[in-house]
């Protein structure tokens, strides 16, 4: 049996970026058993020694991100002094900024999760895409920064998410096989149009676990390979026809698909991704 591997995140915050960071990092690794320790919001001495005990009793690698100069200076003391392995995570890229912007760090405590600007233009974007979601709000759809078309299931709504999640505002217009595009879809100027097309075998796919998750009967021409393929093959004219830049989203996860419509916005806006 393996042995189990203990990584302990020591946080003066949610502990978001140490979690985060230990999920990518881990998941470069096959077949090891570890368990993970997370410690969130840890203030002071008090708190940081009641961690630092538990890391006594399971000792293993310890990243942490501690804005208090004090406590950061007795983690690592005590790590030192069990020989456990310690990482600042942040301390890197602090340095670097450092010397990039010519500045010194303030030291504040969570300030990246205080409610800014950014934080509202998020709130927004996410609400603008929640009324803009499968084609409704067809009027303001010109208020968009970016607009997502393609057949149904497609991933154009979890797409749209993701992108709001960013800031982005994101609406989605569905194309209906037979049916012409909604005019207000071709008569847009401001947001950037993206037709999403896939795979007719993928789609079939796709659509037949739907309407079997949904207790739907089949055999219709919504999952007929011949009429699948006629179809996408009608959204790619639509879309080469308008110019619009086209994803294949096959096989790409909701993230890459959203990091190449944010990389066409760059692109658009005149700014290399």
């Amino acid at each position: 049996m393996s042995p189990k591997f203990h990584i302990h995140l020591i946080s003066d915050s949610t502990g978001d970026t140490l979690n985060t960071m230990a999920t990518a990092a881990l998941a470069q690794f096959e077949n090891v058993d570890v368990q993970i320790h997370p410690y969130a919001l840890v203030r002071s001495e008090h708190q940081l020694t009641r961690a630092l005990d538990h890391v006594a009793i399971a000792p293993g690698i310890v990243f942490f991100t501690l804005a208090n100069e004090r406590l950061r200076d007795k983690l690592v003391a005590r790590c030192d002094a069990m020989l456990v392995e310690c990482v600042d995570v942040l301390e890197g890229p602090v340095s670097a900024l450092r010397q990039f912007l010519g500045a010194s760090e303030t030291h504040k405590v969570g300030r990246q999760h205080q409610i800014d600007q950014r934080y509202l233009e998020r709130i927004e974007a996410l609400e603008f895409t929640i009324q803009h979601d499968d084609g409704q709000s067809l009027a303001t759809i010109d208020n968009a920064q970016v607009v997502l078309t393609g057949a149904s299931r497609t991933s154009k709504t979890p797409t749209c998410v993701y992108l709001a999640i960013r800031g982005v505002k994101a609406a989605n217009v569905p194309l209906v096989a037979g049916m012409a595009p909604p005019p207000e879809l071709l008569a847009a100027k401001n947001p950037l149009v993206v037709g999403l097309w896939i795979s007719p075998d993928r789609l079939v796919q796709v659509r037949r676990n739907r309407l079997m998750g949904i207790g739907h009967k089949q055999g219709s021409d919504y999952i007929d390979p011949d009429a699948v393929r006629a179809e996408i093959s009608a959204t790619r004219q639509l879309f080469e026809a308008q110019d619009w830049p086209m994803i294949d989203v096959s096989r790409r996860s909701i993230e890459e698909t959203a990091a190449a419509v944010l990389n066409f916005l760059a692109d658009r806006k005149g700014v290399k991704a």
